[in-house]
């Protein structure tokens, strides 16, 4: 199993840079059953993070980005079971894709409740403004 960057995604899925694209294009499309890819959920965070500011995708296609990376077989996620309950989330409400994650996870590990100054994130189960 592989490691793959923020950087190294973004370059996949943007194709945005000739070099660093043509890469990353062939670091993925090389991945198998016997050579997955990894990526952690900090990483899946700051793909959407660089997607909304830098890219300026809308939240449809930001979604069908976190999606496609989601059911990709050869990538191996962190913690798959709350990556998608945080992307269900980001689809339902108004609030950004890292306070879903931070919220799901806050709660998967125990956390009766997560205190924020977000006043859009404490509109979630389990977050509270503080």
């Amino acid at each position: 199993m592989i490691g793959l960057d923020t950087n190294v995604l973004i370059r996949y899925i943007m194709q945005d840079d000739v070099a660093q694209s043509k890469k990353a294009s062939l670091l993925i499309e090389s991945l198998r059953g016997d050579r997955l890819g990894y990526f952690s959920n900090i990483t899946m965070a700051e793909v959407v993070w660089v997607l909304e500011s830098c890219y300026e995708l809308n939240k449809q296609d930001v979604i069908r980005v976190i999606e496609g990376l989601l059911k990709a077989r050869e990538i191996k996620k962190e913690n798959s079971e709350l990556l998608w309950r945080a992307l269900q989330l980001f689809k339902e409400t108004n609030v950004d894709y890292s306070d879903c994650l931070i919220s799901v996870i806050s709660s998967n590990d125990g956390c009766t409740e997560t205190f924020t100054f977000d006043k859009k994130a404490s509109k979630l189960s389990g977050m509270t403004l503080l």
